[in-house]
């Protein structure tokens, strides 16, 4: 079978620098613009991360934001990478995710982490050493909840008894399903349930190892998306624009770090050898031929680039969009 078509998306944290000139108020409405101009270019998709407890605003509840952009848009499709599934109840988020669907006709997905921040967990009052279960079982519990008859689910976290929620999403069986793996285990989980994989991390243990379970299960790779956000800038003058992206993403990535040394995890984080998540910036010939080549590289089918980085100004952006839309994306596809 042929791969999977390019989708090219946008993604958004929706995230200010404190003090700066740009409230929250103007970062969503900023983002819901921009959302629409994403549409009318022919972007494939919208991607939310999530955060919570965050300064500068960090996107912690994507739902109002995403039925906000449904009923604004017309084509362009709408996930996460990621959302904190251990932080929701599950059938909670099988109706707010239906409800979703049927805003939007039909155009929403669904993209799962299992979360590592410790205070996250704390403030939720939800056991990060049960996060594990917690994920499994909602994800049984979302495909249960979008079939068409009543279900009852006894597991190790949830207890459930003749549930039937309506309405029912759009699509049948309900929005596709992602899967955020930075290691073995969360490819592995990916596959046993036959996602769309979202990889961090090294290739040989991510891609390499999910790759390997969904063809030992008898299915080809090749029939599911494998999706990464990567910012990407086009510019015909580096030197003026350089420093403003640099400032912005030094800022979007900064918070990660402390992520990281906060969790009891360990995931590598800043390693050379993992799958690249640097910017892409250059002219459009630069970007598309590295665009091409991670792509080809990696077996990349949706790439998200971030839409509104904090400090940058939307105008900028704007214009960002544009030029990919016009003079890159079309020879990648």
């Amino acid at each position: 079978m042929a791969p999977k078509p390019l989708r090219f998306g946008v993604m958004y944290d929706c995230r200010h620098v404190p003090g700066g000139e740009m409230t929250m108020t103007d970062v969503y409405a900023a983002t819901i613009e921009q959302a629409v101009l994403a549409d009318e270019l022919g972007f494939d998709h919208i991607w939310f991360t999530e955060h919570h407890f965050l300064e500068d605003g960090y996107l912690p509840a994507f739902q109002p934001l995403a039925g906000a952009i449904a009923a604004r848009t017309k084509q362009i499709r709408i996930s996460n990478d990621i959302a904190l599934l251990p932080l929701y109840h599950p059938i909670r988020l099988a109706e707010e995710l239906a409800v979703l669907d049927q805003i939007s006709n039909g155009r929403m997905e669904f993209g799962i982490g299992m979360g590592y921040v410790p205070k996250e967990f704390d403030a939720f009052g939800v056991p990060l050493r049960n996060r594990v279960s917690m994920t499994d079982e909602a994800i049984e519990i979302l495909r249960l909840a979008w079939r068409e008859e009543p279900f009852s689910f006894k597991g190790k976290r949830y207890n459930l008894s003749d549930i039937d929620v309506h309405p029912k999403p759009v699509q049948p069986g309900g929005p596709p399903l992602w899967i955020a793996a930075m290691k073995e285990p969360g490819a592995l989980r990916a596959a046993r349930f036959g996602t769309n994989l979202l990889p961090q991390g090294r290739r040989e243990e991510v891609l390499d190892p999910w790759r390997e379970a969904i063809t030992a299960k008898g299915a080809d790779p090749e029939n599911y998306r494998v999706g990464i956000i990567r910012s990407v800038y086009v510019t015909d003058d580096r030197e003026k624009d350089w420093p403003k992206i640099r400032e912005a993403e030094r800022f979007r990535m900064g918070v990660y770090g402390s992520f990281m040394a906060e969790t009891p995890d360990d995931y590598g984080w800043g390693s050379s050898d993992g799958i690249p998540q640097n910017v892409i910036v250059g002219d459009a010939d630069q970007v598309t031929r590295e665009l091409a080549e991670f792509i080809n590289l990696y077996g990349i089918t949706d790439i998200a680039t971030s839409g509104l980085p904090p400090g940058i100004e939307p105008e900028f952006m704007a214009a960002n969009l544009e030029r990919l839309a016009s003079e890159v994306i079309p020879n990648l596809k």
